[in-house]
């Protein structure tokens, strides 16, 4: 196995491996394990397409809360991320619909969530991994269906 990067300002650390392919088990070294399979078999285990999508769900939200705690606003936003696979030039692409719920309130206004929308993509790790490519959009809502 190749040599470990050093990241000397890293505050957290955590190593995923899978040896099974896309139907077995990923897991987190001397940690959790978690049944996988691929998204055709429509089984009710994880795959990558899941995991991407929690991964920032819950990474824009906590960083959304964050911002929220900052400003000592009460946290009710709530993040949805649609994950689509579909065929590229190359094998498979995803497309990925984030849908970020801040509601209007007399403390919160159209601005002020603009703001904090602006501000969590711009800070939460995974928005800023994935935030570049075409084929993710990010968008705004005060309404949740």
């Amino acid at each position: 196995m190749s040599q470990l990067k050093s990241h000397p300002t890293a505050t957290y650390h955590t190593t995923a491996i899978n040896e099974t392919g896309v139907n077995g088990v990923s897991y987190i070294k001397n940690a959790e394990t978690y049944p996988i399979s691929s998204p055709s078999l429509a089984e009710p285990t994880g795959n990558p397409e899941k995991f991407l999508g929690l991964a920032l769900a819950t990474c824009l939200n906590a960083t959304l809360e964050s911002i929220a705690e900052k400003n000592q606003l009460e946290h009710q936003s709530k993040v949805q991320v649609d994950v689509y696979q579909a065929p590229d030039t190359k094998g498979l692409k995803f497309l990925i619909d984030v849908t970020v719920f801040i509601p209007l309130t007399e403390k919160v206004d159209e601005k002020r969530a603009q703001a904090m929308f602006q501000l969590a993509e711009a800070r939460c790790p995974v928005a800023k991994l994935l935030g570049n490519s075409e084929n993710v959009n990010f968008q705004l809502v005060h309404e949740w269906d």
